[in-house]
């Protein structure tokens, strides 16, 4: 019983870029009048991502599953060519969870990785993963062994490689993102040149394309960071909001706590008022650990009741109480670390035609909380976006990837909207998001590049001082403007 439990208080705690991973290739894609359509015939392929609002033509999509051998580096380099030749651009996906075509090459050559190869060296702590390797096969190897990924995204069908490209973090503490656990990996340059890079080897590649979109090359593989599973048991503490900052650090201080996230109410009439600290602490008893469990029926009816929410203050309510009172007490039980991050991103699907899930994600100063409160308890209820989820984790200080979000300690607020697929709905949403990254930008943080693109120039440049760095680089590596997706195409190019 504790098992099933305890997911029903995890559940959202690890939501990032989950819920809506079927949408990525569906033919029936919105036209932002409220209604999804098939798109007019036109004689192009059309891709889309997790948000639904990014139907995007291109001129080819395949599918390559061989292994991270040469058969695999002969294909992409074939490929490549062919796309160079016909001045088409080149991008490589995994699950495309993405919000705003920053896995898409509009016109251009679209590639997804499914491979599921994770080979472990149990001396090093590390595995070595095929580039289109997911987290829940990286799960399922390591769990029988005893280890656990050091740092994931917080669902399991992300590839590996993706999350190095967006340089996505995880909950484990006291980590930074996934990419400060990455020893090497091996990519095919826009020259056709297999080259591996590290901190030691080709590290300015390495540093660049740690959060790169996928626009300097094509990864193969993978060497990553490994730790050991353990048995961990929760402890949740009820608090004010604007006392979360100060209680987040001190666990952050305490070497015992692994894993640690925090929550806050979202009913409007007191939004952001009141927190829960979630932490985690290894048991004295480490002994014969259960296989990594998957989702259980507790996830599914607090999914369901996290879909109430819509348009319920009164569930919004319910669901706040039930994760501050019933969850701690029904969900107070051990558990073990892979257990608690084997999480697959259908357990929030929404399942409404009508509506898309759309995150937002922002990097705030320990000392500034307070004034990211207050920004956001006078932005989001007076907009008309439906706000259901927001999760707190902790980010260590990230002084390797050139386009980084966390230059120093910062907190990350992931927040889960549900958005009307109409024009005035997006509409909205952008001027939400505007008002947002202006605040927060003001106060020194910053906003996740994953989401919708919905920044201007102006906001980007200033949340991402090093872009023009990052540009510039990419135009001595990509002479021929090889790899590209709309990450680059919004913004990058344009520095």
């Amino acid at each position: 019983m504790k098992k099933l439990a305890r997911r029903t208080v995890l559940l959202g705690a690890g939501g990032a870029m989950g819920w809506a991973a079927a949408r990525g290739f569906s033919a029936k894609l919105p036209t932002l009048d409220g209604t999804r359509r098939i798109l007019p015939e036109t004689g192009a392929q059309i891709l889309n991502d997790a948000s639904g609002l990014s139907p995007t033509p291109v001129f080819k999509h395949i599918t390559l599953r061989e292994d991270a051998g040469e058969a695999l580096v002969q294909t992409l380099r074939s490929e490549m060519l062919a796309a160079r030749q016909d001045g088409r651009p080149f991008n490589i996906g995994a699950a495309r969870h993405s919000m705003g075509g920053q896995a898409i090459p509009r016109d251009g050559t679209a590639v997804t990785f499914q491979n599921g190869s994770v080979e472990v060296d149990s001396a090093n702590l590390t595995y070595r993963a095929h580039a289109g390797a997911r987290w829940s096969d990286v799960i399922a190897t390591l769990d029988p062994l005893g280890f656990s990924p050091k740092v994931m995204q917080s669902n399991n069908d992300f590839g590996i490689a993706a999350t190095y490209s967006v340089n996505a973090h995880g909950w484990p503490v006291p980590f930074g993102p996934m990419g400060s656990t990455v020893r090497s990996l091996r990519m095919v340059l826009p020259s056709g040149e297999l080259v591996t890079c590290s901190r030691q080897e080709n590290p300015e590649i390495f540093g660049h394309a740690m959060g790169g979109y996928g626009l300097l090359g094509a990864i193969v593989d993978l060497e990553v960071e490994m730790v050991k599973n353990s048995r961990l048991s929760p402890t949740f503490t009820r608090l004010s909001a604007s006392d979360f900052a100060s209680a987040f650090k001190a666990a952050l201080d305490d070497p015992a706590v692994t894993m640690a996230y925090g929550r806050l109410n979202v009913e409007r009439a007191s939004f952001f008022t009141d927190a829960l600290l979630i932490t985690y602490r290894e048991t004295e008893d480490q002994s014969d650990l259960p296989a990594a469990a998957g989702s259980g029926w507790m996830s599914h009816v607090a999914s369901r009741i996290y879909r109430a929410q819509l348009g319920n203050e009164r569930m919004k309510s319910f669901r706040w109480w039930n994760e501050t009172s019933i969850g701690p007490a029904l969900g107070g039980g051990a558990t073990t670390r892979n257990s608690l991050i084997n999480e697959p991103v259908v357990t929030l699907d929404d399942r409404n035609p009508d509506r898309t899930d759309i995150l937002h994600e922002y990097f705030v100063g320990f000392d500034r909380f307070g004034d990211f409160l207050t920004a956001c308890r006078e932005v989001i209820p007076a907009s008309y976006q439906e706000f259901l989820n927001v999760t707190l984790r902790y980010v260590a200080p990230d002084t390797e990837s050139t386009l980084s979000y966390a230059p120093v300690p910062r907190i990350a607020a992931v927040m889960s909207f549900s958005q009307d697929m109409s024009h005035r709905a997006e509409a909205d949403m952008k001027r939400m998001t505007q008002e947002l990254i202006d605040r927060i930008t003001a106060i020194g943080g910053s906003y996740y590049l994953p989401y919708r693109p919905h920044a201007d120039l102006e906001q980007f440049a200033t949340a991402y001082p090093r872009a023009p760095e990052f540009a510039r680089f990419k135009r001595e590596i990509d002479t021929g403007r090889l790899f590209g997706n709309n990450l680059w195409d919004s913004y990058l190019r344009r520095l």
